[in-house]
């Protein structure tokens, strides 16, 4: 207790920085100065009470959670579901899939006042979070307010342990809150264990984001895209870049043009406060440009630049070949079974370490291309610029790769049924 006191206490002193930290972000992005309200646990909108809250801090998670809060609401039509973002990306994205479904709200900042004002307002039977995201005042709070706690698709690195094991007499009291922990992978279920987790809490339920697939709504946007691409040409799609993920794409877009003149490369920015800058640098290198947002038809164009929301997926299913971005720095990559699912070649640099054990399946089935560890972004440009000819001249080589990612998919589906069952059990403890 005295470890979550100074916890507390050293986020009141810092709640000045952390305001003034999403006042700077807002300078690129507007969306982070709207609704700070909730990011201090006034939720002003009517909301309904003792349901169900599942967290998911941005994009990436949403995309992932959808299967499983799909089933939530079909499985508890009468509960309410709030589902609650750190980003305002992610945000839009829940309004893009949920609409008026769900309730949604920003989660408050890790602060007791905040957080005792956010619950007071939903009271839920359950709160849910996702991964890696402790945060220790509110997962006590609902603790001490009988409220149930799950961890899902919980996912420790080697790299997060020894972070946590330095905040251990934090980690391990947050950790024992929880009811269940439903981990990934064996290798995430024995990290969790090492930080203080229990036997009796922890169980090895798969991974959620293997749960992805393909719907009416993603089938409608596939038609709408399609319509402003040229026919006879192939595609390049880098996705969910960082900065410095650009330039090492560009660079292997002019070797690969010399080979194949006619290639399109689509780039899609992870982030929307960065599509303006990504725009400018595609022109300053002198390539010519289309936004997606100008809603035009590509003819001729280099480079066809991805700056809306919700789109990725389907884009994904009009790509000859695939680069997940973040995967050529320290960001960790993104996941790449995604593209999987609509069996496309995926190549990846050499940072995959958000998920490794989706990358050690890839590679152990043939379902990717991983390149070595450059010394420099000049040859990471090479490589990956070599891997891409390759692939799009083979396609043969290319079809298989995505046919064997494709049943990695497949063969590790079901963690949303036992993420359910879980679910079930815990809200039946509460009755």
């Amino acid at each position: 207790m005295f470890a979550l006191l100074i916890y507390r206490l050293l986020l009141l002193l810092l709640l000045p920085l952390l305001l003034m930290a999403l006042l700077i972000r807002s300078r690129t992005n507007p969306h982070y100065r709207q609704r700070l309200s909730e990011r201090l646990g006034f939720i002003l909108k009517p909301v309904k009470k003792y349901g169900i809250i599942v967290h998911a801090a941005s994009v990436g998670e949403v995309i992932a959670l959808t299967p499983f809060v799909n089933q939530l609401l079909q499985n508890y039509p009468k509960l309410p579901i709030t589902l609650t973002t750190f980003t305002p990306t992610g945000s839009a994205q829940v309004q893009k899939i949920f609409g008026n479904r769900v309730q949604h709200c920003y989660l408050p900042l890790d602060l007791f006042p905040c957080t005792q004002l956010f619950l007071s307002k939903l009271q839920p039977n359950i709160m849910i979070f996702m991964e890696t995201e402790l945060w220790p005042n509110i997962i006590q709070q609902c603790a001490n307010k009988s409220i149930k706690l799950l961890l899902i698709n919980a996912r420790l690195s080697q790299k997060s342990v020894t972070s946590y094991q330095k905040l251990r007499p934090l980690i391990k009291p947050t950790l024992n809150c929880f009811n269940k922990i439903l981990c990934q992978s064996e290798e995430s279920f024995q990290r969790f264990l090492s930080l203080g987790a229990t036997t009796a809490q922890c169980e090895v339920s798969g991974n959620l984001k293997f749960d992805i697939c393909n719907n009416a709504g993603i089938e409608k946007k596939i038609v709408s895209l399609k319509s402003l691409l040229p026919e006879n040409r192939q595609i390049w799609l880098v996705a969910s870049t960082h900065d410095g993920d650009e330039a090492i794409a560009l660079a292997a877009f002019a070797h690969i043009r010399r080979q194949l003149p006619q290639l399109l490369l689509v780039l899609v920015p992870r982030h929307p406060e960065r599509f303006q800058l990504v725009g400018q640098l595609c022109q300053s290198q002198g390539f010519s440009l289309v936004k997606r947002s100008e809603n035009i038809a590509l003819i001729n164009q280099d480079i066809w630049l991805l700056d809306t929301l919700g789109e990725l997926m389907p884009a994904y299913a009009l790509a000859t070949i695939v680069t997940m971005g973040g995967s050529f720095s320290s960001i960790g990559g993104h996941n790449p079974l995604e593209p999987a699912l609509f069996k496309k070649p995926i190549v990846v640099g050499n940072d995959m370490s958000n998920f490794t054990e989706v990358l050690t399946q890839l590679q152990q089935q043939k379902g990717i291309v991983q390149l070595t560890n450059a010394s420099n972004a000049i040859e990471q440009a090479k490589l990956l610029a070599s891997s891409i000819v390759d692939l799009l001249q083979n396609s043969e080589q290319a079809a298989a790769l995505g046919l064997h990612a494709y049943q990695v998919v497949l063969e590790n589906q079901g963690a949303s049924q036992k993420t359910l069952a879980t679910v079930e059990e815990l809200l039946h403890e509460t009755n």
